[in-house]
């Protein structure tokens, strides 16, 4: 009897011992994901916040699996490092690229482990601790497993069929209230609110585990409301053929120069000599990045299709999740011109995709890591000389006209004491001597980017054809306290959103276009990566109904569109102009048009994309 009592009273406090279980393992997901012990207990006392509802779901997770494994509170063991190694890796994320983790950023993973030597020369001790600390993590995982199995109290058939009875339905139904596409009154009475056009608000109000559930339907793009047939039929398209208007076929050559930027721009400091000469003397304006210290697949999506970022959900990375089927893009423009599109990058191809990613653009050939000669490196990446040495090779084997996309790797972050053999580049002014290494390895970078278009320009200079070299940078580098301690902003990651002149500081990039035959191109002032296909063909002499056509329409009109914001032809901004009741006309066929070609029914292809047609299948949009 006594025997009975105990087991009784054991079964008895079960239940609150998961509830306490399960509140200290939200409070620990929120405290590591935010790094405030003040932001977690706000969250806590907060009642227009989920943070309860969290710990229902933590704690019905934790039932459930109790049951499945037949023992108390072995869920939570098992729901832990589940919870909180997604927390760790968010903490990290937000340290380097300032947002948080996203589900699709698992989809991605063989990238960061393939940078992940770059990153333990940038911070041996740091790389240490968390290999020491995996592994000690691993061994107590592993040491608690057996112990749990071997003393948690066992679950007969009737409490495990009395929990799942309970729990399993209770989970189903959170489950089909998550997708934020729909309405849903009990996840308003939860308060989880999904704020998808801001992911810092999102992850601040709904917590981290709760807003990484919202995102789990990211992949899932709806059309935007007012899609359809009439719809595109009713947006204005130039009637100008699609094709060379004047002058010879020019040859073009567009470099994304990774992390591009003009370090001079940082306060209180002085670079000499200028490590960008040439940049700065042939300079036509500024790229509006939409991206930060990273992402560059992002920036590379619009400057190749003309479509934005600004219309995909928040955190969404096109090359991984969206590019399924082929989509009009520069590419598939030059080839119907009858050009020979080629990418080259000097990195593994299946490195963002960009092996499926340009083949579904409609690119004949992409020149990667793997059928590349060897190149001389700078610390792990192929030199900027060395790539521009073997565009100059490829360029003069070939007698058809010809479009490269080339991906620079050079300077690439981290920025590692001795890169280079010898930093010709001198940093006057206060600064720590690791920020003062970091911003030398750096700014030598820029140099021999400079240097190696340079060598480009002076080859182009000798050419018959007409040749035009384009050269933008894809976002600011990932240059962490360089930023704080010369005062250029209060933190180590850029504002995703803001005041116009905050974000055009720390979100521009430089733009060089420039012609063999005429020069640079002057005065394009700040531009989304979205409008470089229009100022291409603008620059070839090129008419397309919709390189030139509708995006020529929109760039009369806008000079920026990012999610956040809009900067007119003149220079004013329109702040959250997404989240306001009607969306400037322009903008919206903008986005019909890209979710037309990207998701929808193609009804624009005959009108807008008739040259290239051909050169993909027919096949149903995603």
């Amino acid at each position: 009897m006594q025997a009975v009592r105990a087991h009784g009273r054991r079964y008895a406090l079960s239940l609150p011992l998961s509830l306490v279980l399960a509140i200290l393992l939200v409070f620990t997901v929120e405290w590591i994901s935010r790094s405030s012990l003040h932001e977690t207990v706000l969250y806590f006392i907060d009642p227009m916040r989920p943070a309860w509802t969290t710990v229902g779901v933590f704690l019905l997770v934790s039932l459930t699996l109790d049951a499945f494994f037949s023992r108390q509170h072995i869920g939570m063991l098992v729901l832990a490092p589940i919870a909180v190694g997604p927390a760790l890796i968010s903490h990290q994320k937000q340290v380097f690229l300032s947002d948080p983790l996203y589900p699709t950023d698992f989809l991605f993973g063989r990238q960061i482990m393939e940078l992940m030597p770059a990153l333990v020369m940038d911070r041996p001790w740091t790389a240490v601790g968390i290999v020491a600390g995996l592994l000690l993590s691993i061994a107590a995982l592993g040491w608690l497993a057996r112990f749990a199995w071997r003393r948690f109290p066992k679950l007969s058939r009737k409490p495990r069929i009395a929990r799942l009875a309970v729990t399993v339905p209770l989970l189903a139904s959170f489950y089909n209230i998550m997708d934020y596409n729909d309405f849903s009154w009990l996840r308003d009475r939860l308060n989880v609110i999904p704020i998808m056009w801001d992911q810092t608000e999102n992850y601040r109000h709904n917590g981290f585990a709760m807003a990484f559930a919202l995102n789990l339907p990211m992949a899932n793009v709806t059309a935007p409301a007012g899609y359809m047939l009439d719809a595109i039929e009713k947006i204005p398209v130039k009637p100008v053929p699609a094709g060379t208007s004047h002058r010879s076929k020019p040859d073009v050559i567009v470099l994304m120069s990774e992390s591009l930027w003009d370090p001079t721009r940082l306060p209180n400091i002085k670079l000499s000599p200028d490590p960008m000469p040439t940049i700065r003397e042939m300079q036509s304006g500024n790229v509006f990045s939409p991206e930060f210290g990273g992402m560059t697949a992002n920036v590379e999506f619009e400057a190749l299709t003309g479509f934005s970022n600004a219309f995909l959900p928040y955190g969404s990375i096109p090359y991984q999740q969206y590019i399924r089927n082929p989509i009009p893009s520069l590419a598939t423009f030059f080839r119907g011109e009858g050009y020979t599109a080629r990418a080259v990058h000097p990195f593994q191809k299946w490195f963002w995709n960009r092996s499926a990613v340009y083949k579904a653009f409609g690119f004949e050939d992409f020149r990667s890591e793997e059928n590349l000669p060897p190149m001389q490196k700078r610390g792990i990446f192929a030199s900027d000389e060395s790539l521009t040495k073997e565009i100059i090779r490829q360029a003069d084997a070939l007698r058809d006209p010809f479009f490269f996309f080339t991906v620079t790797l050079q300077g690439h972050g981290p920025y590692e004491a001795n890169r280079y053999a010898k930093n010709t580049i001198k940093v006057e002014g206060d600064l720590p001597p690791g920020d003062r290494q970091v911003l030398e390895t750096y700014a030598q970078g820029v140099k021999e980017a400079d240097d190696s278009l340079k060598m480009l320009m002076d080859w182009a200079k000798e050419r018959d054809r007409e040749t035009i070299i384009v050269i933008f940078g894809d976002h600011l580098p990932p240059l962490n306290t360089v930023y704080t301690s010369t005062g250029f902003m209060p933190g180590v990651t850029a504002s995703r959103k803001g005041p116009m002149d905050q974000m055009k500081i720390q979100h521009e990039t430089p733009l060089v276009v420039w012609s063999n035959k005429t020069g640079p191109v002057k005065d394009i002032g700040t531009i989304s990566p979205a409008f470089l296909s229009y100022k291409i063909l603008q620059q070839g002499g090129f008419e397309h109904p919709y390189y030139t056509g509708f995006l020529g329409n929109v760039f009369d009109r806008y000079h920026v569109i990012d999610r956040f914001m809009l900067i007119n032809a003149a220079g004013k901004d329109t702040s959250n102009w997404s989240r306001q009741k009607t969306i400037p006309p322009l903008v919206r066929d903008y986005r019909f048009l890209q979710h037309d070609m990207m998701f929808g029914k193609r009804y624009g292809t005959d009108r807008f994309f008739s040259s290239h047609e051909e050169l993909f299948p027919q096949q149903p949009a995603m």
